[in-house]
């Protein structure tokens, strides 16, 4: 079943414009790994807030990405332009 993923990333004030050209190397392949769906970025730039919003096939094929990304620095780079560790959610659909 599919899922909305969201993940809400604090980013260091000095940081956002250079993660800008970061994720636009980068999100190419996100948007190509099997089960991605879609992936939407969003800011706050005031708050220095980073929202990405991105639908997968299932949570099992979020995770794997995760663990690819881990195992081959992505995740660690992202996170050095990141105040905090991301906080991330699942949502599934609800037919109403």
């Amino acid at each position: 079943m599919r899922v909305r993923v969201t993940l809400n990333c604090q980013v260091k004030p000095d940081q956002l414009e250079v993660l800008l050209p970061f994720l636009e190397k980068k999100l190419p392949n996100v948007r190509g790994f099997i089960g991605c769906m879609s992936v939407t970025v969003y800011f706050d730039k005031e708050a220095s807030e980073m929202l990405l919003e991105e639908e997968w096939l299932s949570i099992e094929y979020h995770q794997t990405y995760i663990k690819h990304i881990e195992s081959n620095g992505i995740l660690g780079e992202l996170a050095s332009y990141l105040a905090s560790v991301p906080v991330i959610k699942y949502f599934q659909k609800a037919d109403l």
